[in-house]
């Protein structure tokens, strides 16, 4: 059973800031770009930023230059760096291989960030 775990949402004001992480299980993350997902109840999932295995990294323009996808070879973990956080981050939060997102395979449970005004 692949599962990704997402953690590090929270309540933050305006102008803040978190940084989620994602736990990827080896096998996925050694060989896949990966990506941060959002979805706002009602609406669909949108790609947030991606970061392929040699690290290159490319990010929504809603995103660019507030927040910062990375990954820990070490820890198999990718994360999202979000400063400057506006109401409109308001989200549940999701990271996934980007072949299984485009598969709808291997959500996991997401982390809700709330952003309030």
């Amino acid at each position: 059973q692949v599962q990704l775990v997402e953690s590090g949402g929270g309540l933050v004001q305006t102008g803040g800031s978190l940084r989620l992480s994602c736990a990827v299980p080896e096998s996925i993350f050694s060989s896949n770009p990966m990506g941060w997902y959002r979805q706002v109840s009602g609406k669909q999932r949108e790609l947030v930023a991606i970061i392929t295995t040699d690290g290159k990294t490319n990010a929504a323009d809603s995103v660019k230059g507030r927040f910062t996808i990375s990954r820990d070879t070490a820890n198999n973990t990718v994360y999202l760096q979000m400063n400057n956080l506006k109401p409109e981050d308001t989200a549940v939060y999701y990271c996934n291989a980007v072949r299984f997102a485009l598969q709808g395979r291997y959500w996991g449970q997401g982390t809700q960030v709330t952003v309030s005004s």
